[in-house]
């Protein structure tokens, strides 16, 4: 074998492995509570709306793995505490969808805002060059009107602070519709979910290309 060809051949390897690795699959995971992880469902995962997005990303042939992190009753504190756990493998996006239980328990604000600003911190310590996406809920006006406009700022102020792409409203189009959602009119249906996944492909379909 020449020289010349042995150079050729190497070249080639290198350039085929770079390919290779390009089209490994990234991580994204969607870190929230019974919203995400398909509470009442009859399958999660395939009828939850993290599920509708692989499929949105299989059918858009974008290389993307999706990890499933929701935990029902998960609070933004209970959130702070296993946001670590989650990220033993790293993810290149991640979207935080908490808040919804800190919301219905009459938590303070504050509070919240102060743990989610927590996760945020150290998803960018574990994976610093993960793109960070804010899912933002919003509260009914039986929680009283000043409690739901205080609890709904949390969102887009954590969010400019932290220059993240929000989701206005993650349940925008759902929370208001009593056939979207399960009886308890908290969770959404299967129709509600894939609702909720479109709330959510707009935003992160930019981000993923």
């Amino acid at each position: 074998m020449s020289a010349h060809f042995s150079r050729i051949l190497f070249l080639w390897l290198v350039l085929a492995a770079g390919g290779l690795r390009a089209a490994e699959p990234r991580t994204l995971v969607f870190f929230g509570d019974s919203l995400t992880a398909g509470y009442g469902l009859d399958d999660p995962a395939s009828e939850a709306y993290p599920a509708l997005i692989q499929q949105k990303l299989d059918a858009a042939r974008l290389p993307w793995r999706v990890i499933n992190a929701g935990l029902s009753g998960e609070t933004t504190a209970g959130g702070l505490r296993r946001v670590e756990w989650t990220l033993r493998s790293p993810a290149d996006v991640f979207v935080l969808a908490l808040g919804a239980n800190d919301g219905l328990r009459g938590i303070e604000p504050a509070v919240s805002r102060a743990n989610l600003q927590g996760i945020i911190n150290r998803v960018r310590a574990r994976c610093p060059a993960a793109v960070i996406v804010l899912a933002g809920m919003q509260m009914p006006p039986t929680m009283g009107e000043r409690y739901a406009r205080e609890f709904a700022a949390i969102y887009a102020d954590v969010a400019r602070e932290n220059h993240l792409a929000l989701i206005p409203f993650l349940l925008a189009g759902v929370g208001d519709q009593a056939e979207l959602n399960q009886p308890d009119g908290i969770h959404p249906t299967a129709r509600g979910h894939a609702v909720v996944a479109e709330n959510v492909w707009l935003v992160l379909r930019p981000l993923l290309r």
